[in-house]
């Protein structure tokens, strides 16, 4: 009995040292940096002062409290941690390709917060990603937004735990492939993909009745009302009609585009987020209108027929029609040079200094629903920072530190070398795709599919 006391105080123990487990914070001084706020313009000369992972104070002269580390940033630019708004770094699998609607999987269960690729990540300079679903799936898996905490001694340090929730859509030729194609199944065509999406919120408005009709009924005296069957499926889309979900869907096609913004009006849901949107330049002033923005490839098209027609002048269209728009990756390589990416929008299309920086930092934290806490150097928010050697905007920009809630995870001069070049257990050195049209991130894990509609395609020929 005494052995079995012991064992229970200490789990107890245990648990209550979990439970005082806190994300690490630090406290740093910068000083003499060339701080590029973002919001609140350039600053020369300047310190900025972090505590307990926050900036506290931001101007000249300042002091380290005792025991606060100073770094000397004189000659060097300090700005906003990086924000990637579409990445599948620390996830190895992204589509669940079973079915056109699979609302109820969640990303944040499955991400790997040892995974090298976001150490690579930290090496450029971002500080929080994006993990989303891939785009086999009309409706996909809810996403997961990180806080590149690498390393840290809890996994769960990874999740930005504060962030709203957010889900995958996709419009268009992936799923139409996935499941008209590769599984028989609706939706085969573009018009299937809109009938699935309205099935679907109209199945979830009788399901939100159902529940609406059994809680009013209970309350009654008396009461012998049972319960609907609870589905985490229906009660997913729910919470996208009641606004406390952002949706985050992948489009190439203005038709599509326009398509879903009807969809969304129709059934009152206002967080919306187009991905990638190739041709928003043409309906830039609905996108500006109706949603919360759009994320785009800096100069990415034509690699396959439907993504055929684009412009690198489109992330400066959107942005001069008044839409929130960020420049992502969808690439864990493309992720280490968002800065370069965010530069090509002041060759194509003039942007300045603040609203080219813009697309990596505080317009991807207004897409996640982060921009009160992240996206800006700002006195009260978290201290998430890059020190760069030259200003990020140009073509010889390296980062040199990058720091996450005031911790600093990457050291461009005391970091081992060797670790830089660690390899993931489960990547590929070499990637080889059975088919070329798959070889898109949003579309990794699926090309059993194709290959068995082939197969079935090629025994119908004799």
């Amino acid at each position: 009995m005494k052995k079995l006391s012991y064992f229970l105080a200490a789990l107890v123990g245990l648990s209550m040292q979990y439970a005082m487990a806190q994300t690490p914070k630090g406290s740093v001084l910068i000083k003499n940096a060339t701080v590029l706020t973002v919001t609140n313009g350039t600053h020369e000369n300047t310190d900025v002062l972090v505590q307990d992972g926050i900036v506290k104070k931001i101007g000249q002269d300042i002091k380290a409290p005792n025991g606060v580390e100073t770094i000397d940033a004189t000659g060097k630019y300090l700005m906003p941690g990086i924000i990637d708004a579409h990445s599948h770094i620390a996830l190895d699998v992204v589509n669940e390709a079973t079915a056109p609607i699979v609302a109820e999987v969640r990303m944040k269960d499955v991400v790997n917060p040892y995974e090298i690729g976001i150490y690579r990540a930290l090496a450029g300079g971002v500080t929080m990603s994006h993990a989303m679903h891939g785009s086999a799936n009309v409706v996909g898996g809810q996403n997961a937004t990180l806080k590149h905490r690498w390393g840290s001694t809890d996994p769960a340090d990874i999740i930005m735990q504060d962030a709203p929730r957010t889900i995958k859509f996709a419009l268009g030729e992936n799923p139409t492939r996935v499941h008209g194609r590769g599984r028989g199944i609706q939706p085969r065509t573009r018009m299937g993909v809109e009938a699935i999406l309205r099935n679907g919120f109209n199945e979830a408005l009788q399901y939100k009745k159902a529940w609406a009709d059994f809680n009013a009924a209970s309350s009654q005296k008396g009461n012998t009302a049972v319960a609907p069957e609870y589905n985490e499926r229906l009660q997913t889309l729910a919470d996208i009609l009641d606004g406390k979900i952002i949706i985050h869907c992948h489009s190439y096609r203005a038709d599509e585009i326009y398509m879903l913004i009807n969809v969304a009006k129709d059934f009152g849901i206002k967080k919306l987020v187009f991905q990638h949107t190739n041709e928003g330049f043409k309906v830039a002033p609905e996108i500006a209108e109706y949603t919360m923005g759009a994320s785009v490839f800096a100069d990415w098209w034509a690699y396959k027929f439907e993504v055929y027609y684009s412009t690198a002048f489109n992330a400066a269209i959107l942005q001069k029609n008044g839409v929130i728009t960020s420049i992502n990756s969808d690439d864990a390589e493309l992720i280490r040079h968002l800065y370069h990416e965010a530069a090509k929008t002041q060759r194509y299309g003039g942007m300045t200094d603040d609203e080219a920086l813009a697309m990596i930092t505080i317009n991807p934290a207004k897409q996640l629903g982060v921009s009160d806490k992240v996206g800006s150097i700002e006195e009260g928010k978290q201290a998430d920072m890059v020190i760069f050697e030259g200003h990020p905007l140009s073509s010889y920009a390296i980062p040199q530190m990058t720091f996450v809630d005031g911790v600093k995870y990457f050291d461009i001069n005391s970091d081992e070398d060797d670790q830089r070049q660690l390899v993931s257990a489960t990547e590929m050195v070499e990637p080889i795709y059975l088919h070329e049209e798959t070889a898109h991130k949003c579309m990794q894990d699926t090309e059993y599919l194709f290959e068995t509609a082939e197969a079935l395609f090629s025994l119908n020929q004799y």
